[in-house]
């Protein structure tokens, strides 16, 4: 089981917080630091001292790192233009040395639209500019040097571009896709995605919408085994019961709430939970997401405590 920190700076980080968060990520042994792709905080935090934007930060933290895989969950189809992205995805992928997965989702926060004056199509048409992002992105990235890259859809069009810079990994960076929907969600990871997630559900619900990517997959004549199954839990441990009251009180849940929906408890507990929700998936990867971003023991503890045992 490998075991990713993921964070939500969107609710108050700076960029020296992330970068505190990454190197102990690292030094811990964890496998990969993920960051949410968000411009506006949600519930009743501050917020500051403001959002970072994921993939500026991105690129820092590809400098100050060496081992760890860094990428989005995930990074909003409304946001960019998708050749943009494209370039600056493979840039941070160079200076990676091509560490970097790509998590891409439709978008959905409307308040954050609202609030920096970024269009949010209705879902129908989200959707099918998702899906045309994604033809044109991977398909920039997996031209072959020398050669041109054109598309005509009903929402983009390129025409002749070099398709140029390329990322280090070849033909291009893992691409995670994830979500609940039931047709063009599953469609489209067994198109394009080497992995698949499901973040904050219950692994009935996860195991239901695996076996729906394994049937697209199918459908399309790709291996289902070839997709990564991954999921997304929120994260408090501790080492006896009052400390993990102490991280839920700081978070602003509750014990019981948390360990309903979360990961919650002591080690062995938190070991049990994943070992079952393991069991019930076939899920090879785990996104533990941590909301204390000064809490650094709290990483410490599950990579001496958890991880191990897993």
């Amino acid at each position: 089981m490998e075991l990713r920190i993921f964070t939500e700076p969107q609710q108050g980080a700076s960029y020296e917080d992330l970068l505190r968060v990454a190197k102990a990520t690292e030094d811990a042994g964890f496998d990969a630091f993920f960051r949410s792709d968000h411009y506006l905080k949600m519930g009743g935090v501050s917020g500051l001292p403001g959002p970072t934007d994921a993939w500026i930060t991105l690129a820092g933290l590809a400098r100050e790192t060496s081992r760890i895989r860094l990428g989005t969950l995930v990074t909003a189809a409304t946001f960019r233009h998708p050749s943009v992205l494209a370039i600056s995805v493979a840039q941070v992928d160079q200076m990676s040395g091509g560490r970097i997965d790509f998590g891409f989702g439709a978008g959905w926060f409307a308040d954050e639209h609202s609030a920096y004056g970024i269009a949010l199509p209705e879902v129908k048409e989200r959707f099918d500019r998702y899906a045309e992002q994604l033809e044109i992105i991977t398909g920039l990235w997996e031209t072959p040097e020398g050669e041109t890259f054109s598309y005509r859809g009903e929402h983009y069009t390129l025409t002749d571009s070099p398709a140029l810079p390329k990322p280090a990994q070849r033909p291009r960076p893992p691409v995670i896709i994830g979500g609940g929907g039931k047709k063009r969600t599953p469609a489209l990871a067994a198109r394009f995605a080497q992995e698949f997630n499901l973040p904050f559900v219950d692994s009935a619900t996860a195991a239901t919408q695996f076996e729906r990517v394994a049937r697209a997959a199918r459908e399309i004549g790709r291996d289902p085994g070839e997709i990564i199954r991954s999921a997304a839990q929120v994260l408090c441990v501790g080492r006896d019961d009052a400390e993990v009251a102490r991280r839920a009180a700081v978070i602003g849940r509750e014990v019981d709430e948390l360990k309903r929906n979360g990961l919650a408890g002591t080690p062995g507990e938190v070991v049990d939970k994943i070992s079952r929700y393991r069991e019930a998936t076939d899920i090879t990867r785990l996104y533990l997401q941590v909301l204390d971003l000064s809490d650094l023991d709290h990483l410490e503890l599950v990579a001496a405590e958890v991880a191990p045992k897993l």
